[in-house]
């Protein structure tokens, strides 16, 4: 084996067309496929780790992680036999597991995979016309049961695993969508596909027993244990007039060719190809990956949509929508977001969405992200950088910078970093590249397109063309060592450019074929070319003559380069041998084991030797070249290798390929010989930068400084002033606040002085009225002692007069019970009249009151006047009612107290008396109730004011809440009339337009009778003619009965003519039969002209009868053709009146929603 090793470092792309191109290794990792390796990249640290293809593969087909995420399985055909790889990711690095090539059962390839829930059962679906589906134990490579799911050689595009069973797997193909279980060692399909079929394209399980499937339609099927439970259909949200741009896209893909081994997913190549041009118009879903909340979907081209499910209903709703953003770089940024999207995963933590699309980029998006953006779509980000969605064509790199460009069919020119791996420019153009040369220097670069060759600067922000050459279709182009000079080549043609003048300074010409490969040597004095007229030639570029040459007709030649010291020229070509020649003869020729070289480096210590091969392998072999099989093979790309290259220090090697990835390798010879070259000067840190774009960010930033500094100042200003404003108030509030506590303080100490005043004055007031109180408690003592001895004196006296008197009273008292009982009656008369007075005084009230709320719901205004002049009229009455009773009372009183006084003196004589008073009091008492009564209405005429002020408070409330309503509603009568105005606008012109379609329908009303016209008139004529006719066939059984009649005639006379020839011989009776017949059978002279006109009459009615015959059969087909065309005028106009009618009703639908 060759000491000369290269190791992956990076890789720049990505195999779309993959099935299940990309999924999560963890929260950071994700693996894809690119070039004939799966990649493990880290999204936060930026590392790649590669998983490289088995050796000798043609392309992967298919990925599958399984759901532990510890296996890989990877799908290729090696050596044209399908070849299924398992790798154990879990090991560091990733190693082969287990190998499943041995098959008896046909298969031409695998194009769909998935692991069981438990990782021990894998699922292969092989492709038509076989399309079995492989149950494997892949542990023992034991095949556990096999179907065919399709016999109709349908496409199949989805395999998969029930997550939480073992035994239950789901198909989905054109037209397919089956359940099947494992039992008994067979697969049986448990489901029965009803409805018309579709063209499934895409499922996931979104629980046990529930499957989302998307069909090229647009649509999207929720079934339940094979039962269809939901459906909906993706909206357009495009407009169709874009189809033509798409029709575009499509043309410039066709150019694209893929390798067919490596494009498994019929998904996207087969539906594209099938679809017309209605088909483009539908949303077609190429992916759908489940998460917690539901689910996401690809809804056509640049359009994922978000799925959640509803909580009460098993079914699932439209919650966001996701969009592959536009793209500033390309030169139609509105077709940026025109690809589909093929594959999608979710994290584990759902936090991140990964996407893949039929360009070849990877795009993520943030959850969270979706979630701010309400109503708005949300849009994705590259997951690294804009990758080349087409085959390679032209690869170079600097000496001064770490810098790696590329160009591709993708119409795209791309800068690299190959230090930090990232991408630094990258630009779209109008036509396809074709080749491309940096500059050493690394602030030029030369590109080749299809309809000019172009010289650029590489500007820190753009890629800016200065200098255009009318070279079309150039394939080849390359700068100098020293950067001085540049050639490009045209055809057969070689043009050498002065990269200081820009003047086209050579022409090389000799070549027959075309130039495929030119190379300069390290001094550049000579220039060295192939082509595919099999010769090689070495160029003096002073004399601009060939110095050497090398011809072989058996080889067409693919690349060319030369040793450091400019003695051996290496190429290779169709022939499948590496050339070595040396003074116009070929050295040696070293076989390439049937495969074609495309492609050959040396390094520039001229140790080592890279070449590329047509199945995408790299070989790296150590110079002297060696005889036999010694050299390293790296699987690497899975398209053909378009070109190689090695950076100045020989560090790391570059390769590009048809599969339109880039990868970079660090490579080193074990021997060590002199191969690492160290870099006296670092790499260069200048960007070219145009001076008019240097003023704008200059005027720029000195419009933003000065804006700074006004927001500055602006800022400071607004903050002292507002410093200012807060002290003032802080200022103003202590002082406030000061001065309120010196009141407080203030009043307290008044307050307090005030209490002891008080409290000093009570104590004397209480001793005072204290000593009072005993004084005359004393002389009440004195008093009363006296007034016993004068009473009891008197008493004495009393008691004998009291004897006498008793008799006198008793006679009073008699005289006294008439008068009391007519006074009691009179009494009770009065009260009486004035208990009636007054509640008829209070039924009038109470009318009035009743009379008031009447007039109050009239009028405000009146009533309060009305009540208060009628509260204030009740009071004076009742006040005055109150003051006369008060009196009475008093006077009732009074008099009462002379009796007792009265009494008391005589209280043995007047006991009797007592039940006089006691009776008085009685009465006193009732008027005492009576008293309370009136004040009881009083205090209820009271409240009943209070009540209806009250009222009268909730009444003005809520004409005040009723008149705030009344503002808002105005305020909504406003904005609906702006509303209105505004659907008037927008119904105006449908108006105008339902007024020109009734005035249209009007026309074909008036065009529709007209037709019945002419139905009707035509109808006559056919009548007449029909009438026409039976007179004719009339008279032509009149005719034939006059010809039966003739010939009966002929007949007789024949017979008649035949008897008279039995008289031949006889002159005589000959003569008198004869005239007998001419008397019998001629009765007038002119019979023979009646016979002659007969004749004419005859030929007459033929003529006649055949033209009617013909006008007949023309009014026939005339009739049939005016109901034809009347039907198809009759449908017309009746679909247009229901399409304007629906159109009308639209409208009005839309104005009253709007309304």
């Amino acid at each position: 084996m060759s000491t000369v090793v290269a190791q992956s470092l990076h890789v720049f792309g990505l195999r779309a067309h993959v099935a299940n191109n990309i999924f999560f290794f963890d929260e950071q990792i994700i693996i894809f496929p690119s070039g004939n390796y799966c990649v493990k990249y880290n999204m936060d640290q930026k590392w790649q780790k590669f998983i490289p293809g088995s050796d000798k593969s043609q392309g992967m087909l298919a990925l599958s992680i399984s759901p532990n995420r510890r296996y890989l399985a990877i799908s290729e055909i090696v050596q044209e036999k399908p070849v299924i790889t398992i790798y154990e990711l879990s090991s560091i690095p990733c190693r082969k597991r287990k190998v499943l090539n041995n098959f008896d059962f046909p298969v031409q390839r695998f194009i769909s995979m998935a692991f069981s829930p438990d990782s021990k059962y894998l699922l292969a679906q092989t492709s038509p016309p076989e399309s079995n589906l492989v149950y494997w134990l892949w542990e023992k490579q034991k095949v556990m049961a096999i179907v065919r799911t399709d016999s109709q050689n349908n496409a199949v595009y989805q395999v998969s695993f029930n997550p939480q069973d073992n035994t239950q797997v789901c198909v989905t193909g054109n037209g397919m969508f089956k359940l099947l279980r494992f039992a008994e060692g067979t697969l049986k399909q448990t489901n029965f596909q009803r409805g018309e079929p579709q063209n499934f394209l895409a499922h996931t399980w979104v629980s046990e027993d529930k499957i989302i499937v998307g069909t090229d339609t647009g649509r999207l099927f929720l079934f339940e244990s094979g039962d269809q439970r939901w459906e909906t259909s993706i909206m357009v949200k495009e407009p169709t007039s874009e189809t033509k741009n798409l029709e575009k896209i499509q043309e410039s893909e066709s150019l694209i060719e893929f390798p067919t081994i490596s494009s498994p997913v019929p998904s996207h190549e087969q539906v594209i190809l099938a679809s017309g041009h209605s088909q483009l118009v539908l949303p077609q879903v190429f992916a759908i990956a489940a998460y917690s909340k539901g689910f996401a979907c690809s809804a056509g081209p640049g359009r994922v949509l978000l799925f959640e499910k509803m909580e009460e209903k098993d079914f699932y709703r439209e919650s966001r929508e996701i969009r592959i953003p536009l793209d500033p770089q390309s030169n139609e940024p509105s077709q940026s977001d025109k690809q589909d999207i093929l594959c999608m995963c979710f994290s584990p933590s759902e936090e991140i969405l990964i996407a893949s699309t039929s360009k070849n980029q990877l795009y993520s998006i943030t959850m969270s992200l979706t979630e701010i953006s309400k109503g708005e779509p949300a849009h994705f980000e590259y997951l690294m950088y804009p990758l080349h969605s087409a085959s390679i064509t032209g690869l170079s790199t600097c000496i001064r910078k770490p810098l790696i460009a590329t160009c591709s069919l993708d119409r795209s020119v791309r800068i690299w970093n190959y230090e930090s791996n990232t991408l630094e420019l990258f630009k779209e153009y109008q036509e396809e590249a074709y080749t491309i040369s940096l500059h050493p220097s690394g602030h030029f670069v030369v590109v080749g397109f299809a309809d000019k060759l172009r010289l650029m600067n590489l500007l820190i922000d753009d890629i800016r063309s200065f200098k255009e050459y009318s070279v079309r279709g150039c394939r080849e182009c390359s700068f100098s060592n020293g950067g001085h000079l540049f050639a490009a080549v045209n055809g057969n043609v070689i043009h050498i450019f002065s990269t200081t003048s820009l003047e086209n300074i050579s022409n090389l010409k000799g070549h027959t074929g075309k130039v495929r490969s030119i190379v300069w040597n390290a001094d550049d004095s000579k220039l060295i070319s192939c082509g595919t007229d099999s010769a090689v030639y070495e160029w003096n570029l002073s004399s601009g003559k060939r110095q050497t040459e090398c011809v072989l007709k058996s080889c067409s030649y693919n690349c060319v380069t030369v040793s450091p010291d400019a003695k051996i020229i290496f190429a290779v070509g169709s022939d499948q041998t590496l050339k070595e020649i040396a003074d116009s003869s070929v050295l040696r020729e070293i076989s390439a084991f049937d495969v074609i070289y495309t492609a050959v480096v040396i390094s520039h210590s001229g140790r080592m030797i890279f070449v590329g091969t047509s199945v995408g392998t790299i070989r790296a072999m150590k110079y002297p070249l060696p005889l036999q099989k010694e050299f390293n093979e790296y699987q690497a790309h899975a398209g053909p290798i378009t070109k190689m290259s090695l950076t100045f220090d020989d560090q790391f090697l570059l390769t590009v390929a048809e599969d339109g990835c880039l990868f970079t390798w660090k490579v080193f010879d074990k021997d060590g010989r002199g191969i690492k070259r160290e870099r006296e000067v670092g790499f260069a840190e200048e960007v070219l930068v145009t001076k008019t774009d240097m003023e704008e960010k200059a005027q720029m930033m000195l419009e933003l400084k000065t804006r700074v500094e006004e927001l500055k100042m602006e800022n400071e200003y607004q903050l002292r002033l507002k410093d200012m404003n807060y002290s003032e108030k802080i200022k103003e509030l202590t002082d406030k606040f000061l001065q309120e506590m010196e009141s407080l303080k203030t009043k307290n100490q008044v307050l307090r002085t005030e209490k002891e005043k008080q409290d000093v004055s009570h104590r004397e007031h209480i001793e005072d009225l204290l000593d009072k109180q005993s004084r005359e408690l004393q002389d009440l003592e004195c008093c009363n002692n006296q007034k016993l001895l004068l009473e009891y004196e008197k008493y004495q006296e009393l008691q004998l007069k009291s004897q006498r008197m008793q008799e006198e009273y008793e006679k009073q008292l008699r005289d006294n019970d008439e008068t009391k009982s007519q006074a009691l009656e009179e009494l009770t008369e009065f009260y009486e009249a004035k208990l009636q007075e007054k509640t008829t005084l209070l039924e009038e009230a109470q009318e009035d009151v009743r009379q008031q709320l009447r007039e109050f719901e009239e009028t405000k205004k009146q009533i309060e006047n009305d009540e208060d002049q009628e509260i204030q009229d009740i009071k004076t009455k009742y006040k005055k009612k109150l003051r006369d009773e008060k009196e009475s009372n008093l006077r009732l009183k009074g008099e009462t107290g002379i009796m007792r006084k009265k009494f008391s003196s005589l209280q043995k004589e007047i006991e009797e008396r007592t039940n006089d008073i006691e009776s008085l009091k009685g009465e006193q008492v009732k008027l005492q109730g009576v008293i309370k009564s009136l004040e009881k209405d009083i205090l209820g005429l009271k409240r009943e004011i209070q009540e209806r002020d009250e009222t009268i408070q909730d009444k003005e409330k809520r004409i005040y809440d009723l008149k705030k309503k009344n503002q808002e509603l105005e305020k909504f009568k406003f904005v609906l009339d702006y509303k209105i105005k505004e659907l008037k606008k927008q119904i105006e012109p449908r108006e105008n337009e339902i007024k020109v379609m009734k005035e249209q329908i009007q026309e074909m009303e008036a065009e529709l009778e007209h037709f019945h016209k002419q139905n009707t008139q035509l109808e006559l004529n056919i009548t007449e003619l029909w009438q026409k006719l039976r007179a004719t066939d009339q008279e032509m059984h009149r005719e034939r009965q006059k010809e039966r009649d003739l010939e009966a005639l002929v007949k007789r006379f024949k017979t008649d003519l035949h008897n008279c020839v039995a008289y031949i011989q006889e002159p005589r009776l000959l003569k008198e039969k004869v005239r007998a017949l001419f008397e019998k059978y001629v009765q007038r002279a002119d019979m023979v002209e009646i016979a002659g006109l007969n004749t004419d009459l005859q030929q007459e009615y033929a003529r006649q009868r055949e033209h009617l015959e013909r006008n007949l059969a023309t009014l026939k087909k005339k009739v049939v053709k005016e109901s034809e065309l009347h039907r198809t005028d009759y449908v017309r106009i009746m679909q247009s009146s229901q399409r304007k009618a629906e159109t009308q009703a639209e409208g009005e639908a839309g104005a009253m929603h709007g309304a």
